[in-house]
């Protein structure tokens, strides 16, 4: 019996709350490919700009350069032919076509590691995350730790009084919750003792 094995590309996507440490995660994966010497390239949208417009970071301030992208387009006009991992960040911030982006490298023997938000602020689906997840092969959600009692949390908490569906921020918007202490909207800090 002959085995064929061909060059093969997936998607890796890994979700879940603010502070759950998704990007931590895309980092490490990242940086084992780098060990393996794998021809890497990591993109993040020019819209999160927190912790400076040349890295992907983490909330722990774990970092790795990046490329700054404006859309789902310039990401695949900017990927090399011999690029063999393809890492992006705040996926949930790229317009609809990132999905079949990622396909299309995926479909040409790429690893894709994507990683982002799959609710937002209401807990409501996000962006492109949700359709990404279901044509990934591999689907990683982490669990944060709610700022009010304590257990697992999968929402993220908007503490902050302002409209719209996209506000960049970190621990000075939001807030890690678990789904009985999760109140939709904002702003409603949790108040700590001391």
């Amino acid at each position: 019996m002959q085995i064929i094995q061909r060059k093969m590309g997936w998607i890796e996507v890994i979700t879940g709350s603010m502070f759950s440490g998704k990007t931590e995660e895309l980092i490490r994966r990242v940086r084992r490919a780098q060990i393996a010497k794998q021809a890497v390239q990591i993109f993040k949208p020019a819209i999160d700009d927190r912790y400076g417009a040349e890295h992907v970071t983490s909330h722990n301030s774990e970092k790795l350069l990046a490329e700054n992208v404006r859309n789902s387009s310039e990401l695949l006009e900017k990927v090399r032919d011999d690029t063999q991992v393809v890492a992006i960040d705040e996926c949930q911030f790229f317009d609809e076509k990132i999905v079949s982006v990622c396909e299309r490298l995926a479909n040409k023997g790429k690893r894709i590691i994507a990683a982002g938000l799959d609710q937002d602020y209401l807990g409501r689906p996000f962006g492109p995350v949700p359709h990404l997840l279901a044509v990934a092969e591999f689907v990683t959600k982490n669990s944060a730790i709610c700022v009010v009692c304590g257990n697992p949390a999968s929402k993220t908490q908007r503490i902050v009084d302002e409209e719209g569906r996209i506000r960049v921020g970190a621990a000075e918007a939001y807030e890690a919750r678990c789904r009985v202490c999760f109140e939709p909207g904002g702003p409603k800090q949790a108040k700590t003792n001391g």
